[in-house]
């Protein structure tokens, strides 16, 4: 078989460069952005724009667009002024690969299963929704509908309120205006005064429910995963039917689900 490399292989490689941020041979959109992936990690994993473009071999303008992208959807993480850091999405991806360790998020996720005996989610934020990372399914005879990859609502599930809660409030109107309050069953908030009062709630009680509010008959229970600044990267949940469990019983986890969140800021903040 031959073993001479491609055109498209060899363009990815550093012969193509050239400095400032401009390249000879750019490459599709998927190569640039897994080369700003790349870049945006190196010296440590927190950078500049103009650094990530200069050894991305991307135009600044294009490196910008992308690394919008890549923050929305959870894969990098912009901080105050102009750094970009490994984001939740990227960090879970990582310790997939890393291996068995006790810590790993698929391990504390397998785990919480056990103990709550129900489906467990993990998820961040990816622009106005919310998208699974992971998942566990319980060892029942009915199955959620959930898959990872998966995007679901902010404002009518329980992981979406914990990603919402700690937001200002004009950033939650924002993504309102944009996506609406739309009705996924009678029980969903779609007043957006209703929807301040409730993500309130959030924040007193550190946990969110959605009883009926996404999907009839599905009732969950979420807790945010703090990030190394405390703020929210992602958020864990419990989910199952309400023929099996009230109210009562699924608050009754709040506590195991939260040491579970803790557990999980490690490998995700």
């Amino acid at each position: 078989m031959p073993t001479a490399q491609p055109p498209e292989a060899a363009s990815t490689s550093g012969a193509g460069r050239s400095r400032g941020g401009r390249t000879t041979e750019a490459g599709n959109a998927t190569q640039k952005a897994l080369r700003i992936v790349e870049a945006a990690l190196e010296s440590g994993g927190r950078r500049r724009l103009a650094d990530i473009a200069a050894d991305a071999g991307v135009p600044k303008p294009s490196t910008h667009r992308i690394l919008a992208v890549l923050t929305t959807d959870g894969f990098l993480s912009a901080e105050r002024g102009g750094w970009y850091t490994a984001g939740p999405r990227l960090r879970a991806l990582a310790a997939k690969v890393a291996g068995t360790a006790a810590d790993q998020p698929a391990n504390v996720l397998r785990r919480l299963q056990r103990e709550v005996g129900q489906t467990v989610h993990l998820a961040v934020r990816s622009g106005d929704d919310a998208t699974y990372i992971d998942k566990v399914d319980a060892d029942q005879p009915y199955r959620m509908a959930s898959r990872v990859g998966m995007r679901i609502p902010l404002h009518c599930t329980a992981i979406g309120k914990c990603l919402l809660a700690p937001l200002p409030r004009a950033e939650v109107d924002a993504i309102v205006d944009r996506r609406g309050l739309p009705r996924r069953t009678p029980r969903t908030i779609t007043n957006r005064r209703a929807l301040h009062a409730e993500l309130a709630r959030v924040r007193t009680q550190g946990y969110a429910l959605d009883d009926e509010e996404n999907e009839a008959t599905v009732r969950c229970l979420a807790v945010p995963v703090p990030g190394s600044d405390g703020t929210p990267v992602a958020a864990v949940s419990m989910s199952t039917v309400t023929f099996l469990v009230d109210v009562e019983r699924l608050t009754s986890h709040v506590s195991v689900i939260r040491a579970a969140a803790e557990a999980l800021a490690g490998g995700l903040g």
